[in-house]
């Protein structure tokens, strides 16, 4: 005669009662448990430019940029839906104009940010303070800070982008892109006489850019010669006749006013 494996077995309105407890108790404690673990997989921390780490849900659903080329990356990159804010001075591509303003490059209405709710904001050393970071930090909100100071790190800046929105495919083939434009008009202007540039980027008072500076490494693959290429300052203040001493044969404003004054 064959033992049976499971001595005492329970009556079956004992049974009965044990699946009402497992329904009861124990389905709703998994479920939790999950939602735990799915809540907690689902936040990243990520190490930025500067060193820092930011710690927010992945990927974010509500995104704030600082800077215009932060908000350009970010368009590229598809995320429409995620960005709800951008700086004053973000008016490219088209829709950037739609979003909310939340301030200059040094002036943040920290009030509109949190009326935004964001769960990551993008920065860039290269214009943002650190003061405005720090009380971003202070005030709870998760902040990237990107550094770009040549064509290389602008594509670095992509690249980290597309790790933290979660969108590194379309990182990569945009780096592709960029690469063979930059590679192309160095093959084009190879040879040619290199003009002189002046590039301003403020006008009261006259502010251009130096050595370090990515522009300035942009107006040499260009084919140009930045008359301010040697300052020790990445961003020099100029009077007008020391510019015209210099005698630029090329002058880009980029005007930091959102009119475009």
């Amino acid at each position: 005669m064959i033992e049976n494996p499971y001595p005492n077995p329970l009556p079956s309105r004992e049974r009965g009662k044990s699946m009402v407890f497992i329904s009861l108790f124990l389905i709703p404690l998994l479920s939790l448990v999950l939602s735990f673990s799915i809540s907690y997989s689902a936040t990243k921390t990520f190490k930025d430019e500067v060193g820092r780490e930011a710690i927010f849900p992945f990927p974010p659903k509500r995104i704030v940029s600082l800077a215009p080329n932060i908000t350009e990356i970010l368009f590229s990159l598809g995320l429409d839906e995620e960005i709800v804010g951008v700086s004053i001075h973000c008016n490219f591509p088209e829709k950037a104009k739609s979003k909310v303003r939340v301030g200059s490059y040094i002036r943040l209405d920290f009030e509109k940010v949190t009326s935004l709710n964001p769960d990551l904001i993008i920065a860039t050393a290269a214009g943002n303070t650190r003061d405005m970071v720090d009380r971003l930090w202070k005030l709870g909100f998760p902040t990237y800070v990107i550094y770009p100071k040549n064509f290389n790190d602008i594509l670095k800046n992509i690249a980290h982008i597309g790790q933290i929105v979660n969108r590194e495919e379309e990182a990569r083939v945009i780096i592709e892109g960029m690469r063979k434009r930059s590679q192309r008009i160095v093959e084009l202007t190879k040879g040619l006489p290199r003009p002189k540039v002046f590039v301003q980027i403020g006008d009261a008072p006259i502010v251009t850019v130096g050595k370090g500076s990515f522009a300035d490494d942009l107006i040499r693959l260009a084919g140009g010669e930045n008359i301010t290429g040697k300052e020790k300052e990445v961003y020099p203040r100029f009077g007008m006749e020391e510019i015209l001493k210099r005698s630029p044969e090329v002058i880009v404003i980029s005007s930091m006013n959102p009119k475009g004054d």
